[in-house]
């Protein structure tokens, strides 16, 4: 398996494209294998993935993490549309704590972003009924699950679509300085 491997400007977080092979056939991709991602620098163990489909352009989802012990590493990537994809630090003592990085992601590109435990994460779709498939390091826990509010001036995201479709839960959760991070930087 071969992967092209970008970090962006958060270097934790990283953009990886698999190779895909074509014919008159159709196509033929490994969009994960182990091996070839611990190569890469990135040995982690995926033990669920999930899948949403959401109708509407401008659905969004997030920004969500979940607390240790339960939280996760994500692999993302769309399978049909396109998202807008952010990750934001939430690890004190990092120097881009509370900074943001994003990403479009699309079905076209076949790029799929590693978001690592420590960062909230998110999405908006930019194009109706894209679906998303994301691998995740630790299984579903709600009493862990947690969130930041979406348009925190505090994180400066610039969304692509003014209009958000949002779920109650993320109409409500915290903004950045009420939230009390349970993530430390390694280095500090």
């Amino acid at each position: 398996m071969t992967l092209d491997v970008v970090s962006l400007a958060i270097p934790d977080v990283k953009i990886i494209t698999p190779r895909k092979f074509g014919d008159h056939r159709g196509f033929f991709s490994e969009t994960y294998n182990r091996r070839a991602f611990a190569d890469a620098g990135m040995d982690l163990e995926f033990v669920q993935d999930n899948h949403s489909l959401s109708a509407d352009a401008g659905t969004l989802r997030g920004l969500h993490f979940q607390t240790p012990p339960f939280a996760q590493d994500k692999l993302v990537r769309v399978i049909r549309g396109a998202i807008f994809d952010v990750a934001v630090d939430l690890r004190v003592g990092s120097p881009t704590y509370g900074q943001h990085i994003s990403a479009e992601i699309t079905a076209e590109s076949w790029s799929q972003i590693l978001v690592p435990i420590g960062f909230a994460h998110g999405f908006m779709t930019t194009r109706p009924d894209t679906e998303v498939i994301y691998k995740v390091t630790n299984y579903y826990a709600p009493e862990n699950d947690k969130g930041l509010l979406w348009n925190d001036p505090a994180l400066g995201i610039d969304w692509p679509l003014a209009e958000a479709v949002l779920s109650d839960k993320d109409k409500v959760q915290p903004r950045l300085n009420e939230l009390d991070s349970p993530f430390r930087d390694s280095l500090s």
